[in-house]
């Protein structure tokens, strides 16, 4: 097979491409002797079929599927014989006519290079890296919320807006009892007539418009959604018990379940664990921060110039018809900007000599796996069950993608912070929110 290469410009290349029957002849020939082998048709012993018949039945099929297995092993060879990095895969020129019956055979393909990124980084190259200050405000809600969420149900007086109260609820000939009323549930409109309200008091609720969920509505009243179309929406409301939130008290038994056993012991030290919890959240922001503007610098600083037509034309191909040119057009920015990003961190992953090993993916796994945890309010969970929980996300292949992508671009991006200069900042939890 003969190729042809054509630069149509920095990036984008065609491929002119001639067959000759030696080209795929003889596996033309060894594909139907095969089929040959194995046919059983009415009339004739198994493979005894006559070699005439199995050409007129499946000569045609045979000869496309060979030739085109004889061009996708050609441009495969081609591109690794030049070395060639390119983007996903050639394709055939759209509108080309073929001749299947001419010799030779005659096909164009384009393709398009991986643009090259050179980045030479130094001290010279500055990113900003926020150090964000923790004040006594800030202390003050964190104490406060941590003491609610090992906080109890008790009994309270007069409803606020974030309690529970129990009712009993009556309409006509129907009762429901012990209902059980979150106040956050009702909607703003019929709230003020909810708030203050006390055991035993008793106010007409029209439940339609009092909650929002028709699902959440029929069930709190324990009929189906039919049965509550069919009624009066005004029900009559008695409160039997309200129920409120007290936190925590400040004892060792509030310590042991926040922190541990015999890890905290007095109000000083619940402070300063308090101010660590902060520092790394605030770390945290920091660091997630600062990925961003050194990927947004490392962007700019690379001026990549993508091929943007074979590049949405490739991509409706490659997922075989589940985007269409405006589904492309319109994610086109993010997948622009996270195809950019790809190549900027391949390079400096080659340049930098940065790997991802087995034990990377798992210590990042086992870091959002007492992440979880902790979202559901468990903070000390064995390190056995963390990890098993970890590597239980690591067998999910869409998870362990995720994990992987992000710790080579963890990995990446510290790599570069250890070579360029830091522009230390302070700032305001609060100015530090605002930062677009």
């Amino acid at each position: 097979m003969k190729i042809t290469n054509t630069k149509v410009d920095e990036l984008n290349y065609r491929l002119h491409l001639e067959i000759v029957k030696e080209d795929y002849a003889e596996k033309k020939r060894k594909t139907l002797a095969r089929i040959r082998r194995d046919a059983e048709i009415k009339g004739f012993r198994k493979g005894m079929a006559p070699a005439s018949l199995i050409e007129r039945l499946y000569g045609e099929r045979v000869l496309a599927d060979c030739i085109n297995e004889c061009i996708s092993e050609s441009l495969t060879g081609y591109i690794q014989e030049n070395k060639l990095k390119i983007v996903g895969e050639p394709l055939p020129l759209e509108g080309q006519s073929i001749n299947w019956e001419a010799e030779p055979i005659e096909m164009d393909f384009e393709y398009a290079l991986r643009p090259e990124v050179k980045l030479e980084l130094s001290a010279k190259d500055e990113v900003p890296y926020y150090n964000i200050t923790i004040s006594e405000a800030a202390k003050k809600d964190l104490k406060e919320n941590t003491l609610k969420q090992y906080g109890e149900l008790v009994e309270g007086k007069a409803a606020k807006e974030d309690d529970f109260i129990i009712v009993d609820f009556v309409n006509g000939e129907t009762k429901v009892e012990d209902a059980y009323v979150a106040l956050r549930n009702v909607t703003a409109d019929a709230k003020s007539a909810f708030i203050g309200i006390k055991a035993g008091d008793s106010i007409d609720v029209n439940v339609v418009e009092a909650f929002a969920n028709e699902t959440d509505r029929a069930s709190m009243l324990k009929c189906t959604k039919e049965e509550l179309a069919a009624m009066d929406p005004v029900w009559k409301m008695t409160v039997k018990t309200v129920k409120t939130f007290a936190p925590a008290k400040m004892n060792q038994e509030t310590y042991d379940k926040i922190f541990g056993a015999d890890t905290v012991h007095n109000a000083e030290e619940f402070d300063a664990k308090m101010e660590e919890r902060l520092a790394a959240e605030y770390r945290s922001e920091a660091d997630f921060r600062f990925e961003k503007d050194v990927k947004d610098y490392l962007l700019k600083k690379a001026g990549i110039t993508l091929p943007e037509d074979f590049l949405k034309r490739w991509i409706i191909v490659a997922n075989e018809g589940k985007f269409t040119a405006e589904d492309v057009e319109k994610e086109w920015p993010m997948f622009v900007e996270d195809f950019k990003w790809q190549l900027v961190r391949d390079s400096l992953m080659e340049q930098y000599k940065v790997t991802v090993s087995q034990e990377d993916l798992l210590a990042s796994a086992k870091g959002f796996a007492a992440y979880q945890y902790a979202m559901y309010g468990l903070s000390n969970v064995p390190d056995e069950q963390i990890e098993q929980f970890a590597k239980s996300i690591l067998a999910q292949e869409k998870e362990s993608r995720r994990i992987e992508e992000q710790v080579m671009t963890q990995k990446t991006v510290d790599a570069v912070k250890a070579v360029i200069g830091l522009k230390a900042k302070k700032i305001t939890r609060e100015k530090f929110a605002e930062l677009k």
